[in-house]
């Protein structure tokens, strides 16, 4: 009977080891167009981690749904692994794939490109000493579509190179 109860307290114990963790703050510092192809664009999401507690905790993978203009535009995730360190912070980044398929139905919406409204929802799995949790990351905001990238710019680009010729 003792040993019944000991695995009892033991259990119930342990199970409350997750609320001596505290979960690490998550922001969202940037979205930015990092390539063009011939089949889309990518783009990555900057987050910083900042972890509070006196532990290292670790990255194991993450999943995200990103939305413009209340359109699905990406949704995804991979496994990764990153040590946030204790007391510490660190930048993570997220790797997103828009077809030119999806860009179009959002320029067909006509959209103000210095505040282009998007939807951020996204989860980190976490590994702690005492578990594994998801930290959610939910982030609404506006995106300026960098002028490089604006379709002014890119039928002008190609509008000289037809002219080189």
């Amino acid at each position: 009977m003792k040993k019944i109860l000991f695995l009892l307290l033991a259990v119930v114990a342990l199970s409350g080891c997750t609320s001596f963790v505290t979960h690490p703050v998550v922001t969202v510092e940037d979205l930015n167009v990092v390539s063009l192809d011939p089949t889309g664009a990518g783009m990555e999401l900057y987050l910083k981690v900042k972890n509070p507690n006196s532990f290292d905790v670790k990255l194991e993978g993450y999943s995200y749904d990103l939305r413009v203009m209340a359109l699905p535009l990406a949704k995804g995730g991979a496994r990764e692994e990153v040590n946030f360190p204790a007391g510490g912070e660190a930048d993570f980044r997220i790797p997103i794939r828009i077809s030119y398929q999806d860009m179009i139905e959002i320029l067909k919406r006509k959209p103000d490109p210095d505040r282009i409204p998007y939807q951020l929802a996204a989860g980190l799995e976490l590994e702690t000493p005492v578990g594994e949790m998801t930290v959610p990351v939910q982030r609404t905001g506006t995106y300026a579509i960098p002028k490089e990238y604006r379709p002014s710019a890119l039928f002008g680009r190609i509008s000289d190179f037809f002219k080189a010729l």
